[in-house]
C-alpha cells in the first residue's frame, strides 16, 4: 500500500512540474514548442534586382581560322620571295621560305637550304623544345630549407625572375617573391622560438660555364653583361642592377639573391649571422617555405617577346634536366636539338653554339626554322609556343616594327633576329583570305649601314604576304 502512495505522489509531482513547464513555455519563458504569441507573417519573397536580365550566351570574340580559307598560289607567293631575295640592299647571302601552316606545303622559297646565321630566331627551337619536354604547366620552385635548428638554405629551382619583395601574381618576371618566402620562413621558425639564423644558398641545379663560351666579351655588351647574365639556379630580376632592359648584371646572381633574402629576413625581425656561403641542402633539412614561378609556358612567351638571352639559356637547361641530363649549357643545346628532331624536323647541318643566338658560330637554314614553326603550329601541345611570339606593332621586339599602314601589323607574330650585319625574322602571318602562313627570312651579310633598312624590307615583305588574296 505504501509503494502505491509513493508512485502516486511521484506521478502527481511530474504532472504538476510538466504542467508548469507548459505554462512557462507558452509565455516563452523557457524554450519549447508552445507559445501564446501570434503566428509570424510569411517571409517576404527573395528580392529581385530591377535591372537584372539574362545575359547573352558566351561567344568567341575572335573566331578560329577556317581550314577552308583559300591558300595563296605558289606563283604569286614565289614572285614576292624572288623579289626579296634579289634585293641588293640585303647582300648576297639571303634565305627565304614561305609555307602553308595547315598543310606544310611550300609556297615560295629562295636559298632556303643555305646555312646562315639565324641570330635570335633560333630561340623558337628552345620554345618548342620546352613544350615538348618539361611542358608549359611546369613551375620553378624556390625553397627555403632549415637544418640544425638555425641554418637556412635557399635552394634555387631555376627561377631567375624572382622579385626582391612580394611577388606579383599577374607578372611573369616577379611572379614569385623573396618577401613572400621570408614571410613563410618567419612563421615557421617562430614556432620553435628561433630568431637568429645563418643563410646559405644551394645553386647546384645548373653546372658548367655560366655564360656560353661562344658569347664573346664583345657580344655581351659594352659593360660585358648587358645582353646576357651568368646563368644561375636563382636570381632577382634576371640579375639586373637597374630597371633598364639591357642593364649591367650581377657577377654572381645566386649569391646576390641570397643576400637579398637575408636582408628581407632582417626586415622581418630575424637576425642573420655569419657570412652567406654556398651549401647543398642536406637531405635531412626541412622545408619551411616555397614560392613558385609563373608557368613555363608564360616564361617561354616572355623570352620570345623580349628576346631574353639569359632566360632562353635557363629554359634550355631545364629541357636537359627534364631529359635526365646535367643542367649544363652543352647538354641544353644537345637536348633542344634532339627534342626538335624528335618532332620530325630535319636539322641536318644545323649547328647551335648556344641557345640564345647571341654567340658566334650558330648556323641554320630558313627551311629548318619554317619546319619547326609548322610543327609547333600543327601540334596542340606545342601551339602555345608559336602563339607566344610577339605580335607585330604591339608587343616586345616587334612593338616598334610594321609601322604606318603595313597590312601585317596585328596579323603577324614573329621572332626577330639581330646581330652585326645580320637580320632575320621568322613566324606566322594571316593573309587577307584568313589563311595562316609560316615564313622565315635571313640575311647574314648585309652591306655596311644597311641593317636597319633590312628590318623595313622584311616588314614590307611580310606585309605583302598579309595583304595577299592571291588564291
Amino acid at each position: 500500500m505504501g509503494w502505491r502512495l509513493r508512485v502516486g505522489a511521484t506521478v502527481t509531482t511530474v504532472v504538476a512540474l510538466f504542467g508548469g513547464y507548459l505554462v512557462a513555455d507558452s509565455y516563452d519563458v523557457v524554450p519549447g514548442m508552445v507559445t501564446l504569441e501570434p503566428a509570424p507573417e510569411p517571409a517576404a519573397p527573395f528580392p529581385t534586382a530591377p535591372g537584372a536580365v539574362t545575359g547573352p550566351s558566351p561567344a568567341v570574340a575572335v573566331p578560329a581560322l577556317s581550314d577552308e580559307a583559300p591558300m595563296p598560289s605558289a606563283s604569286a607567293t614565289g614572285d614576292l620571295v624572288e623579289e626579296l631575295a634579289d634585293d641588293d640592299r640585303l647582300g648576297r647571302r639571303v634565305g627565304v621560305m614561305v609555307a602553308d601552316a595547315g598543310t606544310g606545303e611550300t609556297l615560295g622559297a629562295s636559298g632556303q637550304d643555305r646555312l646562315l646565321v639565324p641570330a635570335s630566331t633560333q630561340k623558337v627551337l628552345t620554345a618548342v623544345a620546352a613544350y615538348s619536354g618539361p611542358g608549359g604547366d611546369t613551375r620553378l620552385v624556390t625553397r627555403a630549407m632549415l637544418h640544425s635548428d638555425n641554418r637556412l638554405v635557399l635552394v634555387g629551382g631555376g627561377d631567375m625572375m624572382l622579385a626582391a619583395g612580394d611577388g606579383d601574381p599577374e607578372a611573369v618576371n616577379g611572379r614569385a617573391g623573396l618577401g613572400d618566402l621570408a614571410d613563410q620562413v618567419v612563421a615557421q621558425i617562430a614556432l620553435t622560438g628561433v630568431d637568429r639564423v645563418t643563410v646559405a644558398v644551394d645553386d647546384t641545379l645548373f653546372t658548367g660555364p655560366a655564360i656560353p663560351p661562344s658569347v664573346t666579351e664583345k657580344r655581351r655588351g659594352e659593360s660585358g653583361q648587358d645582353y646576357i647574365a651568368p646563368v644561375a639556379a636563382l636570381a632577382v630580376d634576371v640579375a639586373r642592377l637597374s630597371d633598364e632592359k639591357y642593364a649591367l648584371r650581377e657577377d654572381d646572381p645566386a649569391l646576390a639573391a641570397a643576400e637579398t633574402f637575408a636582408d628581407v629576413l632582417a626586415e622581418r625581425g630575424v637576425t642573420v649571422t655569419g657570412e652567406i656561403v654556398r651549401q647543398a641542402a642536406p637531405s635531412s633539412a626541412q622545408e619551411v617555405g616555397r614560392v613558385e614561378s609563373a608557368r613555363l609556358g608564360e616564361i617561354v612567351s616572355y623570352l620570345l617577346r623580349e628576346s631574353d638571352n639569359t632566360i632562353t639559356e635557363v629554359v634550355g637547361r631545364l629541357v636537359a634536366i627534364d631529359a635526365g641530363l646535367p643542367g649544363s649549357g652543352e647538354a641544353a643545346v644537345s637536348e633542344v636539338l634532339a627534342e626538335v628532331e624528335g618532332l620530325g624536323v630535319d636539322l641536318t647541318g644545323a649547328e647551335l653554339t648556344d641557345l640564345s643566338g647571341l654567340g658566334t658560330g650558330s648556323r641554320m637554314t630558313a627551311r629548318q626554322l619554317v619546319d619547326t614553326l609548322v610543327v609547333g603550329a600543327a601540334e596542340p601541345e606545342l601551339r602555345e609556343a608559336v602563339a607566344g611570339l610577339p605580335v607585330a606593332g604591339l608587343q616586345g621586339t616587334l612593338s616598334d616594327r610594321f609601322g604606318g599602314d603595313n597590312p601585317g601589323r596585328g596579323y603577324t607574330e614573329a621572332k626577330t633576329g639581330s646581330l652585326p650585319d645580320v637580320r632575320a625574322l621568322a613566324g606566322t602571318v594571316v593573309t587577307a583570305d584568313d589563311r595562316l602562313l609560316v615564313f622565315a627570312t635571313i640575311a647574314d651579310r648585309i652591306p655596311e649601314g644597311g641593317s636597319f633598312g633590312a628590318n623595313l624590307i622584311f616588314d614590307d615583305f611580310v606585309g605583302d604576304l598579309a595583304a595577299c588574296g592571291c588564291s
